[in-house]
Order: C-alpha cells, then sequence, then structure tokens
C-alpha cells in the first residue's frame, strides 16, 4: 500500500475495482499514455494548419483517434495545467495558479496530501512511469517517486538547456528518481527513448506512461545546437533573428514528434495498440514564436490564443478514426477519464469529468460552466459564450465564440444581462476555489 498521508489511506481504502462482468478483468487492464508538449501553438502541426511544421506521427494519431476543436488547457501557463491535469481539479484549489518559478518557488510543490491520476492507477495495480517535465515543486520531498510515480526521469523546473540540463538560475537539472544524475543527450530524445524503454519493460503489466515533453518551450535549441547555461551562473542565450528561432522552433516540434512516433511504433511491434489509450495535448497555447492562428492572443493570456489547444485521442477500437469532436473539453478531464477506463470507481470530490461519452459514442457532455484564472485575469464559458474579466480595472468583455472564435467583435454593450450573470457567477466560482488555500506561486 503506497502510503503519503493519513488522508491519502483514508481516500485510497475507499477505491473500488469494477469487473465489468468479467473474471479477467483486471488481467487485462488498459495501458494509459498522456502526452503533454509545452508552449505549443495551436496551429503549430500540420494536421492543424501549419504549412512549414511537419508533424506526421501526430497526424496519424489525428487520423487514428479523434481530434478535439475546443479542448482547452487549465492554465494559460505551465504549472497550473499540470497541476489541473495531475489531481483533476481546478489548480487553484492545490494552491498553484502561477508559474512555479526556478528562482522565486524553490520551496513550494505540489502538496502531498493531493491524489495524482499516478497515485490513483498505482493504487489499482498499474506500474506508473513519467519522463520530462515536472514544474510542480522543485524540492526533493515533491519529486514524481513521491507522488505516485514508480518511475521517473527528467527536471522539476520550467525548463533547461536541452543539452545541459541546467535550468534558467543555473541549477543542475536532471533527475534519475529523486537523486540528481548527470545524463548526455538531447532532452527530447531523452524523454522519448525512455518512454519506449518504459514500455518495452512493462509490456506485460497494465501501465500508465506520463510524457511531458519539453518541446517546443525555450530555450531555442535544436539536436546540434551549442549548450550554454552553467551550473551557478545565470547565462542567457545567444540572441538570434526571428527566422532562425522559427526554424529552430519548426526543429523542436518536428524532433517531438519523431520521438512520438517512436513510441507508437513501440506499441505496435509489442501488439500493445488496441490495449493503449493515448491522449495529447499542450500545456498551454504558444507563446512569441507559436502560431495560434485563427485564435487571439497567446501563452499568458485568457483569450482563446492563451489556453484553447489540440487534443488529440487515440484508441484502436474504440474511438472511432478519422473522427472530430467539438465538445468543450478540458485539462482536468483527463484523470476522470482514466479513472472510468481503468475500471477505479473514484471517490474524490473532483472539477473535471469523465469524457467517456465523448471518446467512445461522440455524444455531448452534459451542460457545465468552465473558469480560468491568472494573475489579474479571470474567464468564463457558457456554451458558445465566453466572459473576461480584468480584475484590476473592473473591464469585462464579452464574446460569442461559434460565430466570433478570434474574439474581434465585444458584445458587452449588446448582452449587458448576460454578461452581468455570469459575471456574478466567475466570482462566486473563484471564492469556491480559492477558499481555505494556501497559494504556493
Amino acid at each position: 500500500m503506497l502510503v503519503k498521508q493519513n488522508t491519502f489511506l483514508s481516500i485510497l481504502s475507499c477505491l473500488l475495482f469494477m469487473s465489468f462482468g468479467n473474471s479477467n478483468a483486471q488481467a487485462k487492464k488498459s495501458n494509459f499514455i498522456i502526452i503533454m508538449a509545452d508552449d505549443l501553438g495551436y496551429a503549430d502541426l500540420s494536421c492543424n494548419g501549419s504549412q512549414t511544421i511537419k508533424t506526421p506521427n501526430i497526424d496519424k494519431l489525428a487520423r487514428e483517434g479523434m481530434l478535439f476543436t475546443d479542448f482547452h488547457s487549465n492554465g494559460s501557463v505551465c504549472s497550473p495545467t499540470r497541476a489541473a491535469l495531475l489531481t483533476g481539479k481546478y489548480q487553484q484549489r492545490t494552491g498553484i495558479s502561477g508559474v512555479v518559478t526556478a528562482k522565486s518557488h524553490r520551496d513550494v510543490g505540489l502538496s502531498l496530501t493531493e491524489v495524482t491520476f499516478a497515485d490513483m492507477l498505482k493504487e489499482a495495480g498499474y506500474v506508473t512511469g513519467m519522463f520530462g517535465k515536472w514544474h510542480v515543486g522543485y524540492p526533493e520531498k515533491y519529486n514524481p517517486v513521491h507522488q505516485g510515480f514508480d518511475e521517473y526521469i527528467g527536471y522539476v523546473s520550467g525548463n533547461v538547456d536541452y543539452h545541459a540540463h541546467i535550468d534558467q538560475e543555473g541549477y543542475e537539472d536532471w533527475w534519475h528518481q529523486n537523486q540528481l544524475q548527470k545524463e548526455k543527450g538531447y532532452s527530447t530524445d531523452l524523454i522519448s527513448s525512455h518512454a519506449v524503454n518504459f514500455i518495452k519493460r512493462h509490456k506485460d503489466k497494465p501501465f500508465l506512461l506520463y510524457i511531458p515533453h519539453e518541446a517546443p518551450h525555450g530555450p531555442f535549441q535544436g539536436r546540434k545546437t551549442s549548450a550554454f547555461r552553467k551550473i551557478g551562473e545565470v547565462v542567457k542565450d545567444k540572441k538570434r533573428t526571428r527566422e532562425e528561432t522559427k526554424l529552430l522552433l519548426k526543429e523542436m516540434i518536428e524532433i517531438m514528434d519523431e520521438g512520438i512516433g517512436n513510441v507508437m511504433q513501440t506499441l505496435t511491434e509489442l501488439n500493445l495498440d488496441e490495449n493503449t489509450f493515448v491522449f495529447f495535448c499542450s500545456d498551454n497555447g504558444g507563446a512569441r514564436y507559436g502560431d495560434n492562428t485563427p485564435l487571439r492572443a497567446g501563452k499568458g493570456s485568457l483569450y482563446e490564443g492563451g489556453q484553447r489547444v489540440i487534443g488529440i485521442a487515440k484508441w484502436p477500437g474504440k474511438i472511432k478514426a478519422g473522427s472530430t469532436t467539438s465538445e468543450t473539453a478540458m485539462t482536468m478531464d483527463i484523470l476522470p477519464t482514466l479513472a472510468q477506463f481503468g475500471g477505479v470507481q473514484n471517490p474524490l470530490k473532483l472539477d473535471g469529468v469523465s469524457l467517456d461519452r465523448v471518446l467512445l459514442k461522440n455524444k455531448r457532455l452534459k451542460n457545465r460552466d468552465l473558469f480560468w484564472q491568472y494573475s489579474n485575469k479571470m474567464a468564463m464559458r457558457r456554451g458558445k459564450w465566453k466572459l473576461l474579466m480584468f480584475k484590476d480595472s473592473g473591464v469585462l468583455e464579452l464574446y460569442n465564440l461559434d460565430s466570433d472564435i478570434g474574439e474581434k467583435k465585444n458584445l458587452l454593450n449588446a448582452y449587458p444581462q448576460k454578461a452581468k450573470a455570469m459575471k456574478l457567477d466567475l466570482l462566486k466560482w473563484y471564492d469556491d476555489v480559492t477558499k481555505n488555500v494556501d497559494e504556493k506561486s
């Protein structure tokens, strides 16, 4: 029995397994792979409009699975989305509503009382592995191996030098389990190769594999770009033209795509395809050099470009190949979906909902309001309507996303009562998710 805290033990003791009417159900548990890109733009994939970046393997995921056109990251920056993904809750409830920075937040992390999807599935008999970016806690006590992952290789900061594996404040940051360990290689290639190795070693067991890539987050480095960060020093990368940076961004995304292809090919070679659910998304919209066409703004913003991202789900024989859905879903919906597919009756109070109806039957979810908050900005979705609120100024904006996905026409004056009602519910939500919470960032 995995031990974290007394509260955790009491929750896990309530977990029940559903048999699905088959005595061999536990032996036939499905595998899960969650792949998260970092700062990937909405149009940075060839399957979603890019004319310059070639992503044949991610494109193949979309052709063989379901493409979400209205999928959203819980946050418009890195750490909040990851906290929501791991816990199935609005990140504000976990105290991580902003970036856990390498400079100012080296003593905080995701509370060990939180139950992650790795905790949940490990208790259900899964072997759990994570390879890549953590970014919800720097101290060793918050390491992924203490948060439900049997195996971990990667980095805990917001980004590292892709070759030297040093974070932006000059700290060495490449971990094997909960120990710093030097390892030569380009971080994207290392993440992919360790993921492939994990699958091969655990092909005969039900597994959860979490692959949070660094790409295409800065620093912008390709396979042959020189390392520039040094331990104990804060060193800036050399200046490049926009054209040079865009070429590196293209290479970084294409290398990530290559690695994803290797992971998928491994499933095929081991005859694991039909028993493995795969989900791909980004942690937020594209940053300065990303392409979020046709959305407004990008990373850090609560306009659509900051948090509407590509979502792709594949599960041969269960999810219809080549299907699309316009259902509005969020990162926090992944945990309850894994619980449903993993045969775990989850007693936790979650904000996310299982997407099984959408994925398996392409049916609609029940109507629900959805919310975002970052810094002084707040937003709310109610069907086609989206309200933005800037807390410092009190400015409100209202958009009809069905007819104006680019958020160009503010309809506040045309629908003042709708905006007023949504504002009241937005503030009520914020009070609920932040009460009795110790903010970590």
